[in-house]
Parts: structure tokens; sequence; C-alpha cells
């Protein structure tokens, strides 16, 4: 017998882990007898306990601390559970005389397996006639019926049998919260199948042609369901493939199959043959692509004409047609036809650089600063002082630049600054100004901070600030002064802990805490890193009896966390262990 269990599993354990009332119900279902024969292997136990079912319990013990689990509803929260406790009561007292179980006896279920042995011993024209009359009661499993039988039947029959099925797949009648989207899914998926066989019977123009239907009717599902679990997403890729190789192994007319897959990809809805001119392009050919523009075209000009709004799907296949052609003048025709927010103007600016006109990359750009969209996009003031720099208009870079940090203040944006400040020689007056702005705005945040739900944090960009500067002791006066976010005292703990162990342990301490407070699902994996840092902050501090002490208060506050007491046991040598 291992000394590890015997070290694990005792009476006291037991208890502190399951509680007075968990103790009493598992003391209760071992005395009578619930508990099946134990199986001992090494340090793990394992035994069965019958509740209102049965439940496979195991217990084992790692350097003598005590691990378990069970497959009841209780052990999913973390709770050593009442079952557990049984097989741990029944191991103590292995020795004693054993609890006789309650006389029960359970007749084993069947199992498909079963039913095949026995289903062979009937006649097939029993079989047949059992399941036409199921299927008269079960609608889905005479489909299935119907469509596995139209195998054997011929090409017609059989595409006909498998779009009257998709039809009643599909069909929505109210809408399908997020389980019903799953068995929905799961019946359109079988019809899919169907439609898989088919194509691997060579009938290429009946995949294609049902391919097609199913994706329209999907498309106009995507309303009528929760999708959390991209349901939708899978199905149409399904179905993408399989009308991909049946046109690749049989193309179709390339005129009227362009004609096709610019109106699927126009329903927009589930993003149907998205950039499908693009994979089809060797199918389609000379003929289907000049057809596929033609339509394209028709369309932009109508939309043109009617000032519709920007349409995302027909922007994007503009897009992608202009540069195809590889004409930049084009595709910046098609860009600039929305000019509504600022990034349609970085992106214009962009096709020009690329295409090495920077006097017209320029000129966008500055056109989009100027534009009454409802805030400047920061990209555009990046770019149009990227190209300053690249002129050596340093100066007009950095106001540029000082504009954007004024905006939204933050070390990336002091970074930015940084770099064309330096390049224009003027750095030092810029980053005393820079430094300001940061302090005013935390007098600001100060002011309007309640302090009651509010932990003062604003310090913040100031700490991120000195800490990217390597002056760590600037950083931790700030963070004194004025508070900053978790994150940063962090990594103040962690830049200052060779030097200052005491106080970067106080901080993961706290933070520890917080962790513990706002964990969810029961999972504290956070707050034990902090205390195990805490930990050995203090043992290179030589104060590691402090230490233990406020980790007994803190574990005493928050003892009824049963998940957090497990973790303890289990990293207990690493706390304790000086």
């Amino acid at each position: 017998m291992s000394n590890d269990l015997q070290t694990a599993i005792n009476d006291a354990v037991i208890r502190r882990l399951a509680g007075t009332q968990g103790y009493q119900r598992g003391s209760d279902y071992y005395r009578q007898g619930q508990v099946g024969p134990l199986r001992i292997t090494g340090d793990r136990i394992q035994a069965v306990v019958r509740g209102t079912r049965e439940y496979q319990v195991e217990l084992s013990s790692d350097e003598g601390i005590l691990d378990y689990s069970c497959d009841c509803p209780n052990y999913a929260d973390g709770a050593f559970c009442k079952h557990c406790v049984a097989v741990a009561l029944a191991w103590i007292n292995r020795d004693t005389a054993p609890v006789k179980p309650k006389s029960r006896k359970k007749a084993k279920p069947l199992t498909l397996a079963d039913a095949a042995e026995l289903l062979k011993q009937e006649e097939s024209e029993t079989l047949v006639g059992l399941m036409l009359d199921w299927a008269r009661e079960d609608t889905q499993l005479r489909d299935r019926i119907l469509q596995y039988g139209a195998r054997n039947a011929d090409a017609d029959s059989r595409i006909a049998s498998i779009s009257d099925a998709l039809g009643k797949a599909v069909r929505i009648r109210a809408f399908l919260d997020y389980r019903s989207s799953g068995l929905w899914a799961r019946r359109v998926g079988a019809v899919i199948d169907e439609i898989e066989q088919l194509l691997k019977d060579g009938h290429c123009d009946g995949v294609i042609e049902l391919s097609e239907k199913a994706l329209r009717q999907l498309a106009a599902s995507a309303t009528r369901m929760d999708d959390s679990a991209g349901h939708l997403t899978v199905l149409r890729e399904r179905l993408e493939e399989l009308h991909f190789k049946a046109c690749s192994e049989a193309p179709p007319d390339p005129v009227l199959l362009a004609r096709r897959l610019f109106e699927l990809e126009l329903s927009g809805d589930l993003d149907v043959f998205f950039n499908g001119v693009t994979r089809y392009k060797d199918i389609l050919g000379k003929p289907g692509i000049r057809e596929y523009t033609k339509v394209a075209e028709a369309a932009w000009e109508e939309a043109g004409t009617k000032g519709a709004p920007r349409d995302f799907h027909l922007t994007h296949i503009m897009e992608s047609l202009a540069r195809a052609s590889g004409d930049v003048d084009r595709l910046v025709a098609v860009m600039s036809r929305d000019l509504s927010e600022g990034y349609r103007y970085v992106q214009i600016a962009e096709v020009l650089r690329d295409a090495g006109r920077h006097d017209d990359a320029l000129a966008w750009a500055e056109k989009g600063l100027n534009a009454k969209v409802k805030r400047v996009d920061s990209r555009l003031r990046e770019f149009v002082a990227n190209e300053y720099e690249r002129r050596g208009r340093h100066q007009d870079a950095v106001k540029l630049t000082w504009a954007q940090f004024l905006e939204r203040p933050s070390l990336g944006e002091y970074i930015k600054l940084q770099h064309h400040a330096t390049n224009a020689g003027e750095w030092p007056a810029w980053r005393q100004r820079a430094i300001g702005e940061f302090r005013n705005k935390a007098a600001a945040e100060q002011k309007s901070r309640r302090e009651w739900w509010n932990p003062p944090m604003g310090h913040t960009h100031l700490v991120e600030v000195f800490l990217h500067e390597k002056d760590v002791d600037s950083a931790w006066e700030e963070a004194k002064a004025g508070g900053c976010s978790s994150a940063m005292w962090l990594r103040l703990a962690a830049a200052r802990e060779n030097e200052h162990p005491i106080e970067s342990a106080a901080i993961y301490l706290q933070e520890a805490e917080f962790a513990i407070e706002t964990a969810r699902t029961g999972r504290f994996d956070d707050a034990m890193e902090l205390l195990l840092k805490a930990a050995a902050a203090m043992r290179k501090a030589g104060r590691f009896a402090n230490f233990v002490g406020e980790l007994n208060i803190l574990l005493m506050k928050y003892k009824a966390k049963r998940n957090l007491m497990k973790l303890v046991d289990q990293h207990r040598a690493e706390l304790y262990n000086s």
C-alpha cells in the first residue's frame, strides 16, 4: 500500500474538503453500502458509487496531496462531493468488515450491437415492413429512407428527391435558438451527404444545381437562427467545395456560370462565393470573366445612378476586378465612390504609394485630413506624417503627430512622437510637453474619480512611459503618487523584485486577492501564480514567515472557495516550505 495514499487520505482531510453537510451525506452513502468494490492501483483508487445513477469516482495522491474526480454534476464546480467522501471512507475502513451493498439486480441495457444481432434473425420482409410503418409516423425517418432509396433510382428522380429533402430540411418555421440550430444543421448536413454521394457517382450537373439552390436557401436562413456555433459557415463551405469540384470535373456554360456566381456573391448575407471570380477564373475562362465583368459593371453603374449607399459585396467585386486588371486609376475610381470614412482615404493613398505615385498618394491623404468626417482616422495622420518625413518635412510630421497625441494620449502615440521629434532634433522639448499632457489628463481624471468604486489609476500612462524608458524608479514614484492599472503594478513588481522583494511581494498578494475576487467559473490559476511569486519574493527577502502569516489570513477569508483550496493543497510545498 502506498505511503502517499496514507498521507493524503484521512478523516480530517475529508471533513475539510467536503464540509459538514457533504461529509454527512457521503458518510450515509458509505454506511448504506452504495460504494462498489475498490480498485486500487499504486497511488490510485477507483470505485463506482450508486446514487440517482452510477457515478465513477477516482482518488489519487500526488506526493501526499489528495486529488479527486467524479462525473457527477457537483464535481463540475470543483466540489469534493458526497460520492468522493463515500469512496474515501470506504478506503479508510477497507480492513474492517465490509458494508454489504443493497441487493439490487440491474439488467444490462441492450446496445446497438446487441440489437443488430437480434435483427439478423428477422426476415427481411418483416424488417422492411417495420421500417415503413415507423416512417409513416416519423417524417425525418421517412425522408432518410427516401433519400437512401433514391440512390438506386435514375439521375433525374434522384436529384428531384434530394431537392425535395433539401427544401424540407432547410425550412425554418420559427426563430431557432442555439440548441435547435445544431439539430437543424445536422438535418441539412445529412442532405448534403446525399449531394456528395451524387458527385461521387458522376452526376456533376445535378450537384451544381443542388449546391446553388442550397446556398440560396442557407443565405435566406441566416437571419432566422442563433448561429453562434458557426453551423452556417460549415455548411456553406461544404456546398461551395462540392460546387467547385463539380464545375472542375464537368465545366458548365461559362457565361451562365458567371451570371450565377455574381448573383450569389451579391446576395451578401452568408458571403457565398466570396472572391468567386478569382477561384473560378480557370473554369470561367475569358468568356466567363468578360460576362462577370459586364454584369458587375452594369450593377455598379446602376447603383451609382440611383445614389445607393455603398454595398460591401459589390464594392469588393469591383475592387477585385480592378486589381486584377492592374489599372490603378480604375481601382481608385471604384474606391472613391464612397468616402464617408477617413480610412477610405488611407486605402486609396496606400494603393497610389505602392504604385510609386507618392505625390498623388500625399494629395489624397491630405484631402482626407481636410474632409468633413466624424473623426480624423489616426492611420491617416500616420500616413501623412510618414510621407512628410520621407520628404524631409520633419517639423510638419511632428505637428501632425502631436495633434494625434493630444486626441489619444498613449504610449503608442508617445513613441511615434518621439520618432518624428528625434528626427527633427527637438525631442527633449516635445518630451517635456508630452509628459505634461499626461499629468494634466491624470489630474482631470482624479477630479472625476469616485473613490468608493474606482481605485486610483490616473498615472498608468506615466508609469508605462517611464518603464518603456527603463526609468523604474520614476515609474515607482508615479505609481505611488497617482496609482496605476493592475497590469502596470505587476510590471513594476517584476522590475523591482531583485532589489525590493518585500514591496514586490505586497503587490503580488494584493493582485492575487483581486484575482480571487474576480475569478470566473471557479478557476484560480492566475491567483495561484501570483501567490507563488509572492512566496518566492519573500524567500528572497528572508521574510518567509511573514508571507505564511499573510497567506493564512487570505486563505481563511476565502476558505469557502473549494477549487482554491484544492490548488493550495497541490502547491502546499511551494507555498509553505521555506
